[in-house]
């Protein structure tokens, strides 16, 4: 497919089922690109409930050469809790062949901000997740950084 970065802006949540006894939910997002592989963990949003806000951004290299395959974004909720095992609020999965498609073709490309609904462990949907996301094809990514390219310097515009 190609080389390049994918650039994941996690913006926030609302209406995330889930209940906690001993207080306000925490939730965090487990996001996973590919998906099932490579996993990042974004900041707890302690006593921020069903409402979170997290705005973060999380990088992914992508090195794949296979032609034909789907890459996907998958988003866990999960809710912090100090003395038991955390809880599963939810999942958003983010189908992103196309944006590298047409990132590879184009240099770049871009999902503006849009929301994402959340599916629950029974299969439900409960909420939304809000994500931005950019992919810069490897040659671009080096044009920006002003990276070195057969011993010349690029140098941004």
């Amino acid at each position: 497919m190609g080389r390049g970065l994918l650039k994941v802006l996690l913006v926030d949540a609302k209406g995330l089922a889930g209940n906690d006894f001993l207080g306000k939910l925490d939730p965090y997002v487990m996001v996973q690109f590919p998906a099932g592989s490579t996993e990042r963990k974004s900041s707890t949003a302690e006593d921020e409930g069903r409402n979170p806000s997290w705005n973060q951004v999380f990088k992914f290299q992508i090195t794949s050469t296979a032609p034909n395959v789907q890459h996907k974004l998958v988003f866990r909720i999960m809710d912090h809790d100090s003395f038991s095992g955390d809880d599963f609020l939810g999942q958003a999965t983010i189908n992103v062949t196309d944006l590298i498609s047409i990132g590879m073709e184009k240099g770049k490309s871009e999902l503006n901000t849009a929301k994402y609904r959340v599916v629950t462990a029974d299969n439900s949907y409960h909420g939304e997740i809000k994500v931005a996301i950019t992919f810069t094809a490897a040659t671009k990514v080096e044009e920006e950084d002003g990276g070195q390219v057969g011993g010349w310097m690029l140098m941004p515009n």
